[in-house]
């Protein structure tokens, strides 16, 4: 049987508790998932979707009303936070105003009652790992909003869990310091082969992050899958939706199947796909166009004509919206320099990206 570093059976978190009660909240339902070691998962969806209810409850923080929560095998639903082998970075850093950074990283060490010369050993490793030496006598106060994340960041390392639980650590800082402090989280978590659970609504940084992302709607896992798999191959259309903040979706119908190859009338005109499963001639279909799967031509080279309706400069690309019979869509086209750029009100040609588009079958209501 295999032994999984962290496993969530069947657990669901209702707030009221009872299940008949009106005002209850049904705030996780029934989610299921395994992380071996060293894995980082991601947790990802829109705010009230259950991701942060689920790591607290991994954390210790909250109950589950129903279902197990397993650590190296052993059930821990009644296990204490303190006594889980956990550690937490909050999205509001948490740090203690009135003691030093060395204080507030080891805290946690002192509360485990270790010799100061293990503490101080510790300590320093954890803050040399962050990058933040020669900082140990500073108040937290005086500290940039990255480098109190690093505190954070090395008070949870400093006691060496077992599971690292991360909290939207980085939603308080500008876009420019998130970036690179997400680089430097998952070269520690690599480093010390930790494995961690990272909540996010942000889905740039759980790409670049994770090695597993479990998207997340109304308390249920839409998808788990690797970031290449949620993004080019969503299981639906909210996956589809949520992964792209640049997605359109056109209606097509199967035409005819070829080998690995599915001819799909798109609009006026019949394109080759990458064949999905179950699917058949006639079914009707909708395609994952995100922008960067659009390429824009000269009118009259393209296979549909369209008009662009606004365009915004970016430097390293170009995106464009564009009236396409009716519907709008969006182009990123890369290296602007190398080519001629289109103002509003254009007539242009568009040309789709088929082996790039992700086709899923069309719910009908």
């Amino acid at each position: 049987m295999d032994r999984y570093s962290v496993e969530l059976i069947d657990v669901t978190k209702i707030f009221g508790h009872r299940e008949a009660a009106s005002d209850s909240i049904v705030a996780v339902n029934g989610v299921s998932l395994r992380l071996i070691q060293g894995e980082l998962l991601t947790l990802l969806g829109p705010s009230g979707c259950g991701k942060t209810t689920t790591l607290r409850m991994v954390g210790g923080f909250e109950t589950p009303t129903y279902g197990r929560i397993l650590l190296d095998g052993k059930v821990i639903n009644d296990v204490p936070p303190h006594r889980r082998d956990t550690a937490m970075v909050f999205q509001s850093y948490a740090l203690f105003p009135h003691l030093t950074v060395f204080e507030n990283v080891a805290y946690g060490l002192r509360m485990r009652k270790m010799d100061a010369c293990t503490i101080s050993a510790k300590t320093r490793h954890a803050l040399s790992l962050v990058g933040l030496e020669g900082m140990e006598e500073r108040p937290p106060g005086s500290l940039s909003g990255g480098q109190q994340q690093r505190v954070a960041l090395a008070r949870a390392l400093v006691v060496e869990p077992k599971v690292l639980l991360l909290d939207e650590p980085l939603s308080n800082l500008d876009a420019r310091l998130r970036a690179q402090m997400r680089i430097e989280i998952r070269k520690i978590q690599q480093a010390l082969n930790m494995t961690s659970m990272y909540v996010t609504h942000d889905q740039e940084e759980a790409m670049s992050l994770s090695d597993r992302i479990a998207v997340m709607n109304h308390g249920r896992i839409e998808q788990i899958g690797t970031p290449q798999d949620v993004y080019a191959r969503p299981a639906n259309r909210f996956v589809a939706d949520f992964m792209g903040s640049k997605t359109t979706f056109l209606d097509g119908t199967v035409m005819s199947l070829d080998g690995d190859q599915v001819n799909v009338q798109v609009l006026d005109a019949v394109l080759p796909f990458e064949k999905v499963p179950d699917i058949a001639p006639g079914d009707k279909v909708e395609l994952v166009v995100r922008s960067e799967t659009v390429d824009i031509v000269p009118p009259g080279k393209g296979t549909f004509p369209a008009r662009i309706i606004h365009a915004a400069y970016f430097g390293s690309h170009v995106l464009y919206e564009v009236d396409l019979f009716g519907t709008n869509v969006t182009a990123e086209i890369p290296d602007p320099q190398e080519r001629n750029m289109f103002s509003r009100g254009s007539e242009v040609g568009i040309n789709l990206k088929t082996r790039s588009i992700y086709l899923l079958r069309k719910v009908m209501n």
